[in-house]
Formats: C-alpha cells, sequence, structure tokens
C-alpha cells in the first residue's frame, strides 16, 4: 500500500459489483479507477484530504445544531400563527399514533445525519495524526453503512413541495433553522466528496491481503478462494475466509446469504404494501369539520391544474415511477439469476445501482406530510392529518431499499464465469 498526495495504492482490490479481482495502480489526483468488466467505481484518487474533511464535518456540526436549536417555519393564516421546528412532524406523527412514521422521519433527517457527522469526526480527528481510536474501524462501517439512510436533501425537497402547496392560501416565513439545514446538507456533501472511503479504510487497518501471485483479470468465486467485504471491501484471499472481516468486523461471505430469497420475499411484500399506498388517502385536509383526502396521484392531479408542471413531475417520478421501477427491476434482476441468464450482465449490473441509488428519492411524500401536519395546526380553521396511505408507502420505500441491498450483484456474473471454466 502507498499513500501519498497524489493518492492511494494498494496491490490487489476486488470489485464490489462484479468480483473481479484485479491488481491497483496508483492512481492520481483528479482520476478515477472503474472496473473494466462492469463498470463499478472502486476509487478515487483524491489523496490525503482528511484536514479539509474534518472542518466540514465540523462546520456541519454546528449547523445541525443551528437546524435543530431555532424555528424552522411559521405559518400564518387568518391571524392565526403556527411555529414549527425540525422535530414537531416527528412530534406529531406520535401523537396521532403513528409511531413507526415517526421513528422512521426521525432516523432519517436528525438521527442517522448526526451519527453520520459524530462518527466521521470521531475516525478522522485522530487518523490526521496518524492515530486510531479504539473501535474506530466498526463507527467508520456504521457512517458507510447509513449513508443512503440520511436523507437531509430528500427532507428539503419534501419542504419545497409543501411550500408550494401552502403559500397560495397562507403566509410562511422561512426561519433560520431552514437555512441552516439547506446549508447543512452542502456541507455534507462537500465533506461526502472530499474524502475517498478506501483511503480512510486503509489508514483502520490492513489493506487487503497481497499474498500469493495477482490473478490477472480473475474473479473472486468460489474456485480462487477469495471473499471480498460487503462493507469496506477489503480482499481476503483464502479458501477458508474467517468469519468476520479482519478490518471492519462485518460477517464475511462469498456471496450475501439467502440474497435471492430474502430480496425475493422483501420486493412481494413491498408490491402488496404498494397498493393500499396508492388506493388510500396520505393525507386529509380538514376545514370548517368538513374533510378532503389526498391520494398520491390526487396532489399529481392537483399540481398539473395549477400549471405547476416541474413539481407534478417531481412527485409522480419520485412517488410512482420509482417505487415501480424499484419493484420491477428488482424483480427482472432476481429471475434473470434463478433461470441464468446470460444476456448483456453488464447492463444488468449498471440497473441494479439504479434501482439502488434512486430509491431512497420516494420518501418526498412522507416527508411532506411531516411537515404539513406540523404546519396546518389550527382547530376547525384548518388542519391537516396522515393518512393510511403514507404509512403504507413509507414502508414500500424502506422495505425496497433494504430489498436492493440484500441483492447480490455479483450474482449476475457466477453462471458466466462458470460456463466459461
Amino acid at each position: 500500500m502507498q499513500n501519498g498526495n497524489s493518492g492511494v495504492s494498494e496491490r490487489l482490490l476486488g470489485c464490489p459489483d462484479c468480483d473481479l479481482v484485479l491488481e491497483a495502480s496508483h492512481v492520481d489526483s483528479h482520476h478515477i479507477a472503474t472496473c473494466p468488466r462492469c463498470g463499478a467505481l472502486l476509487f478515487k484518487g483524491r489523496g490525503h484530504r482528511l484536514d479539509r474533511a474534518v472542518a466540514l464535518q465540523l462546520a456541519a456540526l454546528i449547523l445541525f445544531i443551528v437546524a435543530n436549536a431555532f424555528p424552522f417555519i411559521t405559518f400564518r393564516m387568518e391571524g392565526l400563527e403556527q411555529l414549527s421546528h425540525l422535530t414537531t412532524g416527528i412530534i406529531e406523527f406520535y401523537k396521532r399514533g403513528l409511531w413507526p412514521l415517526s421513528v422512521v422521519v426521525a432516523l432519517a433527517t436528525i438521527c442517522f445525519p448526526l451519527v453520520k457527522i459524530l462518527g466521521s469526526l470521531y475516525v478522522l480527528l485522530p487518523l490526521r495524526r496518524g492515530r486510531v481510536l479504539p473501535g474506530a474501524a466498526g463507527v467508520f462501517r456504521a457512517v458507510e453503512t447509513l449513508r443512503p439512510w440520511a436523507m437531509m436533501e430528500v427532507f428539503l425537497l419534501g419542504v419545497i413541495v409543501a411550500y408550494v402547496k401552502l403559500v397560495d392560501f397562507a403566509t410562511l416565513d422561512l426561519g433560520p433553522a431552514l437555512f441552516a439545514f439547506a446549508g447543512l446538507i452542502v456541507i455534507v456533501t462537500a465533506a461526502d466528496a472530499v474524502i475517498e472511503p478506501r483511503e480512510v479504510w486503509n489508514g483502520l487497518g490492513p489493506p487487503s491481503c497481497p499474498a500469493g501471485p495477482a490473478p490477472e483479470m480473475a474473479s473472486a468465486r468460489r474456485a480462487t478462494g477469495h471473499s471480498l467485504c460487503h462493507t469496506c471491501h477489503y480482499l481476503h484471499l483464502s479458501a477458508l475466509p474467517p468469519h468476520s472481516c479482519p478490518r471492519c468486523g462485518a460477517a464475511l461471505h462469498r456471496r450475501k446469504p439467502n440474497s435471492l430469497t430474502r430480496c425475493l420475499a422483501l420486493v412481494a411484500t413491498a408490491a402488496v404494501l404498494y397498493i393500499p399506498a396508492n388506493v388510500f388517502p396520505v393525507m386529509t385536509v380538514v376545514s370548517f369539520g368538513k374533510g378532503e383526502a389526498d391520494t398520491i396521484m390526487s396532489g399529481v392531479k392537483a399540481f398539473i391544474a395549477a400549471d405547476m408542471w416541474p413539481l407534478a413531475l417531481l412527485v409522480f417520478f419520485a412517488s410512482v415511477t420509482v417505487p415501480v421501477l424499484k419493484l420491477v427491476g428488482l424483480t427482472y434482476l432476481i429471475l434473470s439469476v434463478k433461470f441464468g441468464w446470460h444476456w448483456r450482465p453488464r447492463d444488468r449490473t449498471k440497473l441494479y445501482r439504479v434501482v439502488d441509488m434512486v430509491g431512497r428519492w420516494s420518501m418526498i411524500d412522507v416527508f411532506m406530510v411531516s411537515i404539513l401536519i406540523a404546519l396546518v395546526k389550527l382547530g376547525n380553521l384548518a388542519t391537516i392529518e396522515p393518512g393510511i396511505g403514507v404509512t403504507s408507502f413509507a414502508g414500500v420505500v424502506v422495505i425496497t431499499m433494504i430489498a436492493s441491498h440484500a441483492f447480490d450483484p455479483r450474482l449476475i456474473w457466477d453462471q458466466l464465469e462458470e460456463n466459461n471454466g
């Protein structure tokens, strides 16, 4: 392993998407390494940027405190005023007995982002001086695992949709917490961009085992006795791998256990939940004792009627297209592996990456409802109540995300390797 200002290198590495084992060459700054077989991003040659990453994480921590301590949005209508904070929607879900939604929103917008920030500081601050604190590898494993589940940018889109829904008939004052929250998203995104996880992992523990000759364009399948950690991408060159990764402590398997069975069960569950998510209302607007139910599609139609085509397309894509894409896409991938299809494995691997990446954006509707019920609490004048549809829809989003993580894309390539000898 080499560490320098221009990049990092280590002798062997494995592709997390197709299990190709190849010899890593030194990657200069501003260059990237991709898998020659499936096109997956392996690492970026960013060099040492720990100082910049630490500074950004400290700034993110300050903005996080401001975003949670000050008012988020103030709603005014007919002389009445309702002040909301970042946690108000979470509390309102809990008060209405919808504690699963309360937990999901709290984790995605507050708990997981905070764990990411504090965990990154715990790991990176000592690493700047070449030190590793106890449990640092496990902490960074949690940071990397929680990355797709911290959905602050998705929550901000939900805020924008809620703002557009209310601004025509009420006065909305944006509080300092909202601006701090937007700045927090920018800072966290920048912090994620300047640090290369592979560089951090190499600083926390041993690099992939360099024992034995480097296999040229060989696969890490059972016959070669290789195992690749799902979390830190540690490559273990042994026919009998240990039960846990020597670097990050995660369970070490040649393939994710029962990948197809677990993924299929989760997809079937999400498909069942998708029906009530679209049939039942996600919220009901109650004004002067009369309620008007609002489903996902009725919300899209309302935006179209108001000539708000960008928002209509955004909601339709996030709440209708993406869930269907994930369900159909995962089902197709499961069938392709189950029946040993050889058709375009690189494209199927790309499909998996798209499905895995876009699923979190479907949470826009859930976050929008959490904002609306936090703001519109004016008694008989106007109140918004969450519907059963939003609970089902949140279940669809969470379960399809778990399903995509359960699927092992390396299975796509196993059948080809067996046929090719």
